[in-house]
């Protein structure tokens, strides 16, 4: 057998090997890099176009929403003031329907005016116009000065306890409120 290869040529072959194995792993390191670099700015600059697209979209949005907010504001403004209204004119109503129709055992007697009250119980009538702090009642005969709140026990017979309140009064008015408990009178 003959051994062609010199020994010689064996040793820097394996050298040259080793040096371009160095050299591929170096290239590969920077390609490497080089390639997590583009794909860090490729993703930079397309987050960037995405975002400026979403921004649009979003100026849109807040822009429809502002409008939208304007109309509601506007509508409850609106009823609001119906709603006002509404109230004013229930007042209105409720104060002609109580003139019409007053509460039970309240009535209004004018200066001068007699008014048989309380189940037919007492008569009230009302002496001279009302003063500043108080009104003078003539109750089944007996003049009282009564103030406004201020109540009256009257006993017309013994099997019946009354009482008389003035709720209210001005120049033209008082508001008497009378209740009688026992048997009615006829």
């Amino acid at each position: 057998m003959i051994d062609r290869t010199k020994p010689d040529r064996g040793a820097p072959s394996q050298s040259r090997w080793r040096l371009s194995r160095v050299d591929n792993r170096l290239v590969v390191a920077v390609a490497f890099v080089l390639m997590c670099l583009g794909i860090l700015i490729g993703g930079h600059l397309y987050g960037r176009y995405l975002a400026s697209l979403d921004g649009a979209g979003r100026e849109n949005t807040i822009e429809n929403l502002r409008a939208e907010s304007q109309k509601e504001k506007r509508k409850s403004d609106s009823q609001s003031a119906e709603l006002t209204a509404m109230g004013a004119k229930l007042q209105s109503t409720q104060a002609i329907l109580d003139s019409i129709m007053p509460s039970a055992n309240t009535y209004m007697i004018n200066p001068n005016q007699t008014l048989i009250v309380g189940d037919g119980h007492l008569t009230v009538g009302l002496v001279g116009t009302p003063g500043n702090d108080a009104v003078t009642l003539n109750v089944n005969g007996k003049q009282q000065a009564v103030a406004a709140g201020q109540m009256i026990n009257v006993a017309p017979d013994p099997a019946t306890q009354c009482q008389l309140s003035v709720q209210s009064f001005d120049v033209f008015r008082a508001t008497l409120v009378a209740a009688c408990s026992g048997p009615k009178a006829k």
